[in-house]
């Protein structure tokens, strides 16, 4: 079982309970508050990530990642992607210099 697939299941997961009764699952309760209530979250743990960070805590940063990229897939989900289109951006930019590849939008 690859990462993707793990990825990819839980995409699959976060897709079905943005649709479910928000009293029985946490993404459809976020969800039912809106897209400003995805994205104050998502801003929560991006900075308890760099918290995490700056405390040198390992285990820690680690377990806010998780964190973070579940409600950047939450919020991926909320616009009808899955992380098969990031990842599908991430090999298209594979062996592609970061400086070349900001120039190539502009």
């Amino acid at each position: 079982m690859s990462d993707a697939d793990i990825l990819a299941r839980l995409g699959s997961t976060i897709a079905e309970r943005l649709k479910a009764d928000p009293k029985a699952s946490y993404v459809a309760t976020l969800a039912s508050k809106g897209e400003d209530a995805i994205l104050r979250k998502l801003m929560e743990e991006a900075a308890e990530t760099l918290l995490a960070s700056k405390e040198g805590d390992k285990l820690h940063l680690v377990r806010e990642t998780a964190d973070l990229w579940f409600h950047c897939m939450v919020l991926l989900a909320w616009h009808g992607e899955r992380p098969d289109d990031v990842l599908a951006e991430l090999a298209r930019r594979e062996g592609t210099s970061g400086i070349e590849e900001k120039k190539s939008r502009g």
